[in-house]
């Protein structure tokens, strides 16, 4: 149990025994009652709102009640004092003892300190990327795999059972596209002039190989035939060399999912026919007329019955057609036939989508709401741009690629943990440039190199320690004092940053609070360069020598912590 939430369990103690005095009414709502840091470090270490949001239901004044709960707070063994502020705010100070025992929890509880059961095993699915597999990853794909799969190591990290998946869009036009082009390299390959590649065909020479493949496996048998003869053989083909393209480049971000769903299968095993029933049976879809769209006028506007869904009836600003006129399934009932099976298996569901698809997510948390019944959470964070910059210029797009700058040349030129890393430096719905000159930048101003610098300089301690020939007793922690304190306090909120990480689903406070702990470990560093007495390692005190290290390393293993949640390696060295 993490320092902050055992102190929430001692505060409700506190107020439990107030229940049982009759000072506080029975059953009262404790979920807006919150421990967290004041403001003001100069307040103390610890703050609870607990007189404030409990007072009014209890028919109490706050700064009364607040007497009453400090009474009970004062008893505690860590607590050295507690004071009320303004109109009711309770502050604590914990004693020194307190922090010591916490830095040894930390050592003690290792790569495990942070992780938490808040989840309750409770399944969630997170699908992102997602992309159309018309392609190789490109870099806007990138943001959204990096923060989903952060976001999936998140929850499990706090007890949540997670399945990690991708939706294969293979049933579209796009895919007939893919295989048409497809269809040019393989002519291509057996040695016809192709040319320009025709307008609306994919033009990347990653489909070259696909081309190749498909020359070799059926030679010139479907050169000059109908495309209704090779056009699905094309299609199945293709797709599946994207996708092996596509888990290849996701590879290279240490990404892998645990199931990859096909909307081709979805729709031949009839699971939007079964949704649709399902939904007409509780007189959720009817037979009906939209409205004309805004400034079509009656002439160019012809009304056709449609099956609605009655998405207004969720929130949405109107019904939703399932269907199109010619019978097929709309990209909105294909999607909620997705999101129904995903549900079978899954108590929450999280999509990870690109912000150009902002204009439907009212319809998408609609359909869930009706075909779960209301008994599933369902989340969409939406993906801002990333924008590629080279010296502040934007980055000319690559040929090769068709158009766009490649996933897979990002990560080697760069490597996979500044990618991660710099993807989870701002909140996932604040558009980003990516420079590929700063993000490399061995400067204060790179997170990135910032916190991998912090935890090389702790690497480096033990090893100067060793050839300095210090003999280190066992770390007597009464050696360290108010500025190494500081440090073990802000490295003890780590498990409640990884919790309301989890629980606000913003893998990126994880990237925040880790700048702000290597910025703190950076400043006492750095008190050395003014008072050698400061440093870590004395020769002459192998004591005090003792105590620092231990401090630092207990700092190491919670950037190490973070970092494995962001899914990046913890350097022991920087060149």
């Amino acid at each position: 149990m993490s320092l902050y939430n055992r102190f929430t369990a001692h505060l409700d103690a506190v107020l439990d025994a107030l229940e049982a005095d009759g000072t506080l009414p029975a059953g009262l709502n404790r979920k807006p009652v919150t421990v967290e840091p004041p403001r003001d470090p100069g307040h103390g270490d610890l703050a609870t709102n607990a007189a404030m949001v409990l007072a009014k239901p209890a028919g109490s004044n706050p700064r009364s009640l607040a007497e009453k709960i400090v009474a009970g707070l004062e008893k505690l063994d860590e607590v050295e004092g507690a004071s009320i502020a303004g109109p009711g705010f309770i502050n604590l100070k914990l004693t020194d003892a307190t922090w010591r025992a916490e830095l040894a929890a930390i050592h003690a509880e290792a790569e495990d300190y942070g992780r938490s059961s808040t989840g309750e095993g409770v399944t969630v699915n997170v699908e992102y990327v997602s992309a159309n597999p018309t392609g190789p990853m490109h870099m806007g794909h990138c943001r959204g795999a990096v923060v989903g799969d952060a976001l999936a190591t998140l929850l499990e990290h706090v007890g949540h059972k997670v399945i990690r998946e991708y939706y294969i869009n293979d049933a579209g036009g796009q895919v007939d596209v893919l295989a048409r082009s497809a269809h040019v390299r393989y002519r291509e390959a057996l040695g016809e002039a192709v040319g320009e590649i025709p307008e609306g065909l994919y033009p990347g020479d990653y489909l070259v190989p696909v081309g190749q493949a498909l020359a070799a496996q059926y030679g010139d048998r479907y050169v000059g035939a109908p495309e209704g003869e090779w056009l699905v053989l094309f299609r199945t083909q293709a797709v599946a060399a994207m996708m092996e393209m596509i888990r290849s480049d996701l590879a290279l971000l240490g990404i892998h999912h645990d199931i990859f769903s096909s909307e081709a299968e979805l729709q031949a095993a009839g699971k939007p026919e079964a949704a649709e029933k399902w939904l007409r049976a509780h007189d959720l879809v009817y037979d009906g007329v939209l409205e004309a769209p805004k400034g079509e006028t009656p002439e160019d506007w012809e009304p056709v019955e449609l099956p609605l869904f009655r998405s207004t009836k969720f929130g949405d600003d109107q019904d939703r057609p399932i269907r199109k006129s010619n019978g097929s399934w709309t990209y909105f009932g294909a999607d909620m036939a997705y999101h129904y099976q995903k549900a079978q298996t899954a108590d929450q569901l999280i999509d990870i989508w690109g912000a150009d698809h902002g204009g439907t997510v009212k319809r998408i948390q609609a359909a869930v709401a009706a075909l779960t019944e209301g008994k599933a959470r369902f989340d969409v964070k939406l993906i801002q741009m990333v924008r590629l910059l080279r010296d502040g210029e934007p980055v000319k797009m690559s040929k090769r690629a068709g158009n766009f700058v490649t996933l897979a040349d990002v990560v080697r030129e760069v490597g996979k943990d500044v990618v991660r890393f710099t993807m989870l430096t701002r909140k996932a719905d604040a558009q980003m440039d990516f420079d590929f000159a700063k993000v490399v930048e061995a400067s204060k101003d790179n997170p990135v190199f910032y916190v991998q610098y912090a935890h090389a300089r702790i690497s480096s301690l033990g090893r100067r320690a060793e050839e300095a020939g210090i003999a280190l007793p066992a770390p007597d922690l009464s050696r360290l004092g108010t500025e190494e304190l500081g440090l073990v306090k802000l490295a003890a909120q780590f498990p409640r940053v990884v919790e309301g990480a989890a629980l606000a689903r913003e893998p990126h406070r994880i990237a925040f609070y880790l700048n702000d702990l290597a910025s703190a470990f950076h400043s006492w560093w750095n008190l050395g360069n003014d008072n050698p007495q400061a440093r870590v390692i004395l020769t002459d005190d192998p004591a005090t020598t003792s105590a620092r290290l231990f401090l630092s390393r207990g700092i190491g293993q919670i950037i190490r912590n973070g970092l494995a949640l962001m899914g990046v390696a913890a350097l022991t060295e920087m060149q």
